[in-house]
């Protein structure tokens, strides 16, 4: 796997159990798969004004919203946009939502669906699939 697609609401934003984090465990480990030259992307359907927090703008080499490219998840065709926009084939993407209806139409474009329940269980299944390490 060499591409990292995340949600924004419910995924990059949930601090899990450690309500004193400095940042949400995920966008630490986004930062550490980076770090380890796997490319990653924000994919929200959220509308075309929204875009991700100005101090995550490095962290993310590719941002999809729904209201810039006029479909939504789970429209297959949104998650092959956000490969071929990461330069990759959709088998070699993971994909991270916290709704199992966007992780199944992420898995019927070819994509690798991980439903994020919970911030320990996803970094465990993040770290397997994308073989890096992303906790400290």
């Amino acid at each position: 796997m060499r591409g990292l697609v995340l949600d924004f609401g419910g995924v990059l934003t949930d601090l899990g159990d450690d309500c004193t984090a400095l940042e949400p465990p995920l966008l630490t480990a986004t930062r550490q798969a980076r770090h380890q030259g796997i490319l990653t992307a924000v994919l929200s359907n959220a509308d075309g004004l929204w875009s991700p927090p100005a101090e995550w703008a490095r962290l993310f080499d590719v941002v999809i919203t729904s209201g810039e490219v006029g479909m939504a998840k789970p429209d297959r065709r949104i998650y092959l946009l956000a490969a071929e926009r990461l330069g990759l084939p959709a088998h070699e993407c993971v994909f991270v939502d916290d709704l199992a209806v966007n992780v199944r139409g992420a898995a019927a474009a070819g994509m690798v669906g991980v439903h994020h329940q919970s911030v320990q269980s996803t970094l465990e299944e993040l770290e397997t699939l994308l073989q890096v390490p992303l906790q400290s």
